[in-house]
């Protein structure tokens, strides 16, 4: 990565980490990048597709199901150990100020895996419902933006990170969507 690129990030990182870092942050950005704190948004999609489309919905949750998994091995598997980028709170440079509020983390950096799962999320949902609700495109780039904010903001990723993996999983997400409109051509949202 050029220098320039380089002292860029890890100032803009410094600047979440740091500048933006308050009490009420420290308790909600854990949240926001948690998983689990989100079950129960998966189950609402999960069970609002098939109720609402039956058989075709069923076909939706094991397309969103295998982008997330696509993205998600992909991300973790294949291009975090052939970029090898540290995470901050092991770069010699950030790790003697990095305010780490969850622990470091296990691997690479690049891409931030969270970033990726949720932007083909974001991707694959807008795509199939936008025509019907304007409202869900932005709702989930929102939601996307806030958990890789929250990623810097703990100290596990650099902006770059979340940018590389928001911009990957939504490609994942448009190609799991086109690929869910080619199985299922006459779906209606």
């Amino acid at each position: 990565m050029p220098d320039f690129l380089l002292n860029l990030d890890r100032h803009l990182f410094y600047l979440i980490n740091h500048q933006l870092s308050n009490p009420f942050f420290d308790f909600l950005m854990p949240l926001m990048r948690n998983p689990k704190f989100w079950i129960p948004l998966y189950l609402f999609i999960i069970t609002f597709s098939i109720w609402r489309y039956k058989k075709q919905g069923i076909i939706l949750v094991v397309f969103l199901a295998l982008a997330v998994g696509f993205a998600d091995y992909t991300s973790a598997s294949i291009i975090k150990p052939a970029v090898t980028r540290l995470r901050p709170c092991r770069d010699p440079v950030t790790a003697k100020t990095d305010i780490n509020i969850v622990g470091c983390g296990t691997g690479y950096s690049f891409p931030s895996t969270h970033a990726t799962d949720h932007f083909a999320i974001a991707l694959f949902l807008s795509c199939l419902f936008y025509k019907r609700w304007k409202w869900v495109l932005p709702a989930t780039l929102i939601w996307a933006a806030i958990i890789c904010l929250a990623q810097v903001y703990v100290g596990v990723h650099y902006p770059l990170d979340v940018t590389g993996g928001a911009i990957y999983g939504s490609l994942v997400g448009v190609l799991f969507a086109w690929g869910f409109r080619k199985v299922v051509p006459d779906f209606k949202s």
